[in-house]
């Protein structure tokens, strides 16, 4: 089962010194104009071509990294301007697009949406913070000379922002593309004119678009598609040198500890960053199955998000699920973000039936049909020991989870829900377990690892 999961788990280890990488990023109007069918078709066509196509993200999905990682062979990485911030952003970039030929970074929702009515965390903020250039992708289904009013308000929306060219979605036939074309301004070149094409799109589901090892990609299909569609020559004239600092890798000291990451279907949202920070903090990566009953050597465990209710059943009779009570009485340091914290109560209720699990937390589970919480976080630590300052991130979920009356919780929400109540963060012997998705730009990479550091000496 795991097999299918080694195109995720690319870890580049840069030598020192290289020049700046070119970047382009990929925005729309709106959600749903296609924008992720587009980044992913000419991530395709230039690694086809034969190019090193470093993908990201912006904003803090995990779904759409996982196709980037699975087409370019490389880790895609997520750019938040709120959890990270912008230097976090330039960072993050100068670090893994070095040795890279091309910087191909996709969008979210539409081109000026960011938190609240800021432009924090929207792909506008992050094409400034990288100062590239931005394609927009235009869903022109029903319209035609409307397409050029709409050009118009958003290229001149914000003078900071530039757009270098556009692509057409949605086309209908050769007359519909002329109709469009001729109607827009000649100072914004159309890059692209992309007819429909049902196969190639990623389907959805509740928590978004279907994870990429549970789709088959022909990759030479879909660069082929691109090529036929895309004027890729342009695109890669119109990338320009992402502004981010040079990049000098620090030599890593050695490991002394382990640290296990849960991965397989059901534990499968992960900011690779995360992974990273672990090792420059010198602990060993482990990758193991929990649906396959796997439990390593190790000296913690990270749980991440994914979709425990989907294989609940495989996770109740799992060797891994019987043994991660007594470990964690033991003092075994444990993280869990939203799928991993419903893994580890007592028991979780899908579909009328339900299932014993982990019972590390006091605290029992359940799926609803109803979205329960969906937006970015920012939590209080209620103990100064864990954090001295405030962790930024986001939840997605539709469990609800009760816990037992003397519950002790990690964090206070100052944005977001958490699990009860305003808190987040279920606190049971070395184990943490909520919600909120973090990143390591917030998030005490250092006391988590200091723990396992702990445990290891003992």
């Amino acid at each position: 089962m795991l097999c299918s999961f080694t195109a995720e788990l690319i870890y580049i280890n840069l030598s020192n010194k290289y020049q700046m990488t070119k970047g382009i990023l990929i925005a729309g109007t709106h959600s749903g104009v296609g924008k992720t069918t587009v980044s992913m078709g000419i991530m395709a066509a230039l690694k086809h071509r034969q190019l090193k196509v470093q993908p990201y993200k912006v904003g803090p999905d995990y779904i759409d990294p996982s196709h980037h990682t699975a087409i370019c062979g490389r880790s895609s990485r997520n750019l938040d301007t709120y959890m990270m911030g912008t230097e976090g952003v330039r960072q993050t970039v100068a670090r893994t697009s070095a040795d890279a030929d091309i910087a191909v970074v996709e969008g979210v929702m539409g081109l000026f949406d960011g938190i609240d009515s800021t432009e924090i965390a929207s792909s506008a903020h992050v094409a400034k913070t990288l100062d590239i250039p931005v394609i927009l992708v235009i869903n022109v289904h029903g319209m035609s000379r409307s397409t050029a009013a709409i050009l118009k308000g958003y290229s001149e929306f914000d003078p900071e922002v530039r757009i270098a060219g556009v692509i057409l979605n949605q086309v209908g036939s050769p007359r519909h593309v002329e109709l469009v074309v001729n109607s827009l301004p000649g100072n914004i070149p159309v890059v692209g004119t992309i007819p429909r094409r049902k196969d190639i799109e990623v389907p959805s589901r509740h928590l978004g678009l279907y994870m990429a090892h549970e789709k088959d990609y022909n990759t030479a299909e879909m660069a082929a598609f691109i090529e036929e569609n895309v004027d890729l020559d342009a695109v890669l004239e119109l990338a320009e040198p992402c502004s981010v600092p040079d990049f000098v890798e620090t030599p890593h000291t050695g490991t002394d500890l382990r640290i296990g990451v849960a991965w397989d279907p059901a534990f499968c949202f992960y900011y690779r960053d995360m992974f990273d920070a672990f090792r420059d903090h010198g602990a060993e990566v482990v990758f193991f199955s929990p649906m396959e009953g796997e439990l390593p050597d190790v000296d913690g465990i990270y749980f991440g998000g994914g979709y425990p209710e989907l294989y609940a059943e495989v996770l109740e009779n799992s060797e891994t699920t019987r043994k991660l009570k007594g470990l964690a009485a033991d003092g075994l340091p444990i993280y869990a973000e939203c799928g991993g914290l419903l893994y580890l109560c007592g028991t979780y209720e899908v579909d009328d039936r339900t299932y014993k699990l982990a019972d590390v937390v006091p605290a029992n589970t359940r799926m609803t049909n109803r979205l329960k919480a969906l937006g970015y976080t920012e939590a209080r630590p209620l103990d100064r020991n864990l954090s001295s300052r405030n962790i930024r991130g986001h939840e997605f979920h539709y469990s609800l989870t009760e816990c037992d009356r003397d519950a002790r919780f990690a964090y206070e929400m100052i944005r977001g829900k958490g699990i009860q109540n305003g808190f987040d963060g279920l606190l049971e012997h070395n184990t943490l377990a909520g919600y909120m998705h973090s990143h390591p730009a917030s998030f005490p990479v250092d006391k988590f690892v200091g723990k396992c550091r702990e445990y290891k000496k003992r």
